[in-house]
């Protein structure tokens, strides 16, 4: 069973001419079994098994979804020590999906792979497409919010820019990953439609227009098995009907056994808890594969799949340098913190400060001064480094007002804390309380999920009575998803800047005084209370005896709230600004094939040049099973100065009129009537029109 090589020198694989899948297959044919073996499981905590006589060399994976990790030891989750692994910090993936602008996620897209050749990595484990089913889970913040539209449209340009560097993205964590808690162990049941219309979506997406080269599995059961090797989820749906010709990896520890692991999918095994040779895909596997339990074509199929992106990633045939902390890197960072700040509130225009008439400020609240780039789990950076609020408030209008700080609370308490703050507030004329979480066990980390929706270490009381004592209180939150405001009706103003990453103190300050005009809006709607939610309205949220059933089907995040007609905190797309935009002119025009032309206008009537995400939602009017009152189906961003207007035009394929027929396995766009409703947010529509589709449209989930 084993094959021997000769001299490698003058190999076909070595010829860069010759087609990819050619030098697979001759490198493959190379192989000893034994080699082979070797190139699907690790070696190191983020290496692979380099192979000298044939040149293959030890290929290199890297966390990172907002930057490139520091790196760790060989076999310890421990720094490594290194002065040369600084990394540019970009904001979390729910701050990028709130600035609704693909343009953004291309940007940030090109730091990643910039900053992950300069690193020699091959693999950067990210962008994360989980949707937000809860908002508890301690991972939202590395997610794209609750829409499969908005996340699959904000996922594809990252991947895109990341994979023009020769870095493959990995795209994770496949599938229904939704919770934190009992993350390695818990059964998820769904039925079928809330599979492929809410939680398959921007996986598909990754793979059919991005190319995305790698996919991660999930630590949670899916319908019986573990997620890392699951039949239905990567031999039929992702390898069948997608056609994914890149490679499978587990999570690290999310292998659980050697069969399974052989048959159902999985193609790399990563940081189980053993010995690298006693990894279910090491000397088990060997052991099974000598004894004929296990047939060397699917080992084969295995190798290919590594290899595909051994050769893409240039591997064998060099690669460019990359760059690493660069002004431009640091640039986009902080454009994308600015567009990524959503506007809550701003009652009789508190916001912008007017830093020539404001003669002092207090500025309060733990996380004016944190530092949140290291912190999450797996996603923290080693920033080369973070500008405060405190920082950026101090830089933007020290000159001109008196900045005080007063802690006002901290990590742990302390009572006092709040009295000082109240006192500086007195003595202000703006209080601005830097607010929120902060990546510590239960508060936005990986492996915990928060326990209730509330600020911790009194922070409300805090707010509350800051509020009391200045009129002009204005709240900005760092948090990865929806927080309780039992203080909203007393404070003027709101601003979520979830975690904005190196540049946050910068980017914080110049919205504030109005350098900058807040444009971003929710990629998930804010509950009011939490048993508003539909995870925890039918109370499946986090499962019994490991067992979680999704009731709620597709009626998640503003689906819910709508079919509901529960009226949220703040609704999916709210995002105020500091001027005014006026929707007019709309048309709806059938096209032959099923498609739909929708044009319309948007134009800034306020006194400030400002952005604006228009947002297309599409309700079904006449359906034969049970859909949504709208779902989202396309948005534009559009950037305007006072009284200019853009004409948007797009178009609507019958993939976007379709629900998911279980009974026929796909996706049916019926005829009949259906309304599209464009609007500010998913509760503020502007224009709505009717049109009709005249025939039905059929659409297989794999084309």
């Amino acid at each position: 069973m084993s094959t021997t090589a000769s001299s490698p020198e003058c190999a076909p694989y070595l010829d860069s001419n010759l087609s990819l899948e050619a030098r697979v297959e001759d490198l493959l044919g190379r192989l000893t079994l034994e080699e082979k073996v070797s190139l699907v499981h690790g070696d190191t905590k983020f290496t692979t098994n380099a192979i000298p006589r044939l040149g293959i060399p030890t290929r290199w994976l890297s966390d990172g979804p907002h930057g490139v990790r520091e790196d760790v030891g060989p076999d310890t989750w421990y720094s490594a020590g290194r002065t040369d692994d600084f990394a540019s910090c970009l904001p979390a993936l729910i701050g990028l999906a709130a600035t609704w602008n693909p343009e953004c996620a291309k940007a940030y897209g090109h730091v990643i792979g910039e900053e992950a050749l300069a690193r020699g990595k091959h693999i950067m484990l990210g962008p994360g497409v989980n949707i937000m089913r809860t908002p508890l889970n301690g991972r939202n913040f590395e997610y794209f919010g609750e829409d499969p539209v908005l996340a699959a449209q904000m996922s594809v340009p990252y991947v895109k820019a990341v994979q023009s560097h020769k870095v493959a993205s990995c795209i994770k964590h496949f599938a229904a990953n939704n919770q934190e808690t009992q993350r390695m162990r818990v059964n998820v049941e769904m039925d079928e439609r809330a599979l492929r219309e809410i939680y398959l979506p921007a996986f598909k997406a990754a793979v059919q227009e991005a190319g995305v080269w790698t996919l991660m599995g999930a630590y949670n059961r899916f319908r019986g098995e573990h997620c890392c090797h699951n039949a239905y989820l990567l031999n039929d749906v992702l390898k069948g009907e997608w056609a994914f010709k890149g490679l499978v990896m587990s999570d690290w520890a999310g292998t659980h056994d050697t069969p399974q692991a052989v048959e159902n999918g999985l193609d790399l095994e990563m940081g189980t808890e053993k010995p690298y040779e006693d990894y279910y895909l090491s000397g088990p596997y060997l052991e099974g594969l000598k004894s004929g339990a296990f047939s060397v074509e699917t080992l084969d199929e295995k190798v290919r799949r590594n290899l595909r992106v051994m050769f893409w990633t240039g591997a064998f045939d060099g690669r460019p340098d990359g760059a690493l902390n660069t002004p431009a890197h640091h640039n986009s960072a902080k454009t994308i913190a600015a567009e990524s700040l959503v506007l809550l509130k701003n009652e009789n225009a508190a916001l912008p400060i007017s830093a020539d008439t404001v003669g002092s400020i207090a500025v309060i609240g733990e996380n004016a001064v944190r530092l949140h780039a290291p912190g999450g789990g797996s996603s923290g950076i080693k920033a080369f480094y973070e500008i405060t609020p405190l920082q950026g408030i101090t830089k933007r209008a020290g000159a001109q007002a008196n900045v005080t700080f007063s802690m006002g609370y901290r990590q742990g308490g302390g009572q006092g804390l709040i009295g000082r703050a109240v006192d500086a507030a007195k003595h202000a004329e703006v209080a601005v309380i830097i607010a929120g979480l902060n990546h510590t066990p239960f508060l936005d980390d990986e492996a915990t999920d928060r326990r209730d929706m509330k600020l911790p270490y009194q922070q409300d009381e805090l707010i509350a009575r800051v509020a009391e004592a200045n009129p002009n209180t204005i709240v900005v939150l760092e948090t990865g998803g929806p927080v309780e405001m039992p203080w909203l009706g007393a404070v003027k103003a709101v601003i979520a800047a979830w975690y904005p990453g190196m540049e946050a103190g910068s980017a914080i300050a110049e919205a504030l005084f109005g350098d900058t005009n807040p444009g971003g809006k929710l990629p998930c709607t804010f509950p009011a209370r939490l048993e508003d939610s539909p995870a925890h309205a039918n109370g499946t949220y986090p499962g019994v005896d490991l067992e979680t059933t999704y009731e709620e089907g597709i009626f998640v995040g503003y689906r819910w709230f709508d079919e509901k007609r529960i009226e949220p905190l703040f609704p999916f797309g709210h995002g105020l600004s500091y001027t005014s935009f006026e929707y007019s002119n709309c048309s709806v025009q059938s096209l032959a094939g099923g498609s739909v032309s929708i044009a319309f206008s948007v134009k800034n009537i306020g006194s400030r040049a400002g952005q604006e995400v228009a947002q297309v939602y599409v309700a079904d009017l006449e359906s034969a099973l049970p859909r949504p009152p709208k779902e989202l189906k396309a948005f534009r961003k559009v950037a305007l100065k006072p009284g200019e207007a853009a004409k948007i035009e797009l178009e609507l394929g019958p993939d976007a009129l379709a629900y998911y027929d279980p009974s026929r396995k796909g996706f049916v766009a019926e005829p009949g009537q259906f309304e599209v409703q464009i609007g500010s947010s998913s509760a503020d529509i502007r224009l709505r029109a009717g049109f009709e589709l005249g025939q039905e449209h059929f659409l297989m989930d794999g084309a």
